[in-house]
Order: structure tokens, then sequence, then C-alpha cells
């Protein structure tokens, strides 16, 4: 059964921790589906993670689009969240609506998720009022790092953890269901969830929030290249075994090795003997093409 906004409101309720992932594409969808996840945020990352940028702000509406269309066509339990990348919905409500509904209308969303407070709180309640249920994103907000310091932690010292604290409460006031508090010391954290009615998410926040989200590459070592964020944990390899099994891949067709026997489909001796006879094929190198 699909995940509702009142099954988080429950969860947050009983105290049972909310689990959220980061996946970008239809076979990633299945598989974290399957495992039960909660919540399924296909986020502009992945302008990082499968694009190769340096940044999120390259991510366009066109590929958050198909992306997030890839994944929600494989969920079935979890709620499907799409995220509204750089300048869709800075310049105004309208496109902030427009482009919001273009998630949930033509890339199969549940709801979107946007970043920040401030001007921000003008589109969720806009997004809100169309209908469309809206995430917040605050603390380290990679969309507008650049203003911020760099990818870094936030809200480090007592008045900028004052103004995150007043802005988890503004995003709650506007209309969203839940907030991503992300790179935020545990202390603001805890607070800021203990306040809130609405869930937290946490991404390098600590222990406390009502809830955890982790990008999926990220989580299972994918690329392998040994580099990893403070907050992640490597719950696998996997990059290294699909390094090791394009390896032997790799060495067994220069082997000869691959395709073997098990591998090819048949054809009876007298169609090849007929296919041959059509093409005034005799033999090659003293094989008969039925020995192929």
């Amino acid at each position: 059964m699909k995940r509702t906004l009142t099954d988080l409101r429950r969860l947050k309720a009983e105290g049972t921790p909310i689990v959220m992932i980061t996946a970008y594409d239809y076979p990633s969808g299945l598989i974290v589906d399957g495992a039960g996840v909660d919540l399924v945020l296909v986020g502009d990352s992945a302008a990082n993670v499968v694009l190769g940028h340096d940044t999120t702000v390259p991510a366009t509406m066109d590929q958050m689009t198909m992306l997030t269309g890839a994944v929600s066509r494989a969920v079935k339990s979890a709620l499907v969240i799409g995220d509204l990348p750089f300048m869709s919905y800075q310049v105004s409500d309208t496109d902030a609506v427009r482009n919001a509904g273009r998630l949930v209308k033509d890339g199969g969303a549940d709801v979107v998720k946007l970043e920040g407070a401030g001007p921000s709180l003008e589109r969720i309640r806009a997004i809100v009022a169309s209908g469309i249920p809206v995430m917040g994103h605050l603390g380290l907000t990679p969309q507008t790092a650049t203003m911020k310091g760099g990818h870094k932690a936030q809200a480090r010292q007592w008045q900028a953890a004052r103004d995150l604290f007043d802005e988890a409460l503004e995003v709650e006031r506007a209309g969203c269901f839940a907030v991503v508090l992300e790179a935020v010391p545990p202390p603001v954290a805890k607070a800021i969830s203990e306040r809130l009615a609405i869930p937290t998410i946490g991404i390098g926040s600590g222990p406390m929030t009502d809830g955890q989200v982790l990008v999926l590459h990220d989580m299972l070592g994918i690329p392998a290249d040994g580099r990893v964020a403070r907050y992640v944990k490597r719950y696998g390899e996997v990059g290294r075994m699909m390094a090791d099994a394009v390896n032997r891949y790799a060495g067994e067709v220069r082997a000869h090795e691959f395709p073997g026997p098990e591998h090819v489909y048949s054809m009876d001796d007298d169609q090849v003997a007929a296919f041959e006879s059509a093409i005034g094929a005799g033999s090659i190198e003293g094989n008969t093409l039925a020995d192929w």
C-alpha cells in the first residue's frame, strides 16, 4: 500500500524512524522500494552523482522530470519526492507551481521538494495551495551553497542556529509536510525536531531527527573512488564489485573465453547447410558454419 502523509505524521508521533533514500533510475527504484523504505527522493544531486557535474546547479527540469518518471514507475509503496532544480521555482509563484505540477503530472511524483526559507516561503504556499504537498530543505542547501560559504556544516554558531530554528518554524507554517535538515549540528536538529509538528529528515545532522536520508550510490560505494562525506556510512562496496565484474568480462573476451556454448542460440544442422548453400559458403578454415 502506498505511503501517505498521514503515515509520516503517525511515524513521528510513535517515535518510529522514517527511512528515506535518494535514487535516480528504474532499477534503483525497484531495489529501494522492495527494501520497504518510506520515502524515495529523486534528488537534483543527480547532477553530481549520475551526470558528472560538480554541483547540483546544472540539473534541469527536463532531466528531473525524466529521472522522476523512471523512479516513480518502479516504486509502488514508498512516497516519491520530485526535487525542484535550481531556478525552477525561484523566479515566481507561477513558475514554481507549473514546474511542481510537471514533476507530479509528467514525472509521477507524489510530492515535491524545494530548498530554503525566505523568498521560498511564498513559493511553498503557492505550490501547496495548488494541491501539491511540499517538503522543505534547510541547513546546507546545495543550490545556494556558494552563498553559505561552500558545502560545509551550517548553524554552528548560536545566532545562525537560532535563525535556522526560526526558518524551520516558518516552512512549517508555510505548509510543508516535512523538512530535510542537512549538515546541522545534532543539538540544533534535535531542538527543531522536538518543536515541529511535521517530521524532520536528517542528513549529516545526527540521530535525533525523525528520519534519515542517504544517497543510494553513496551508501553502496558507487563509484569506487574511495571518496565519502563524513555523514555517509558505506553499507556495501558495490562499486568495487562492478569494477571487478567488468574487468573479468574484458579479460574473458580478450582471451576468447566469452561467449561460451551456453551463451549462444542453436540452429539445426540442416538449416545451416541450407544457409551455406544459399550464400555459396563451404567451410571456414576447415570448420563448417554448423560448428559455431
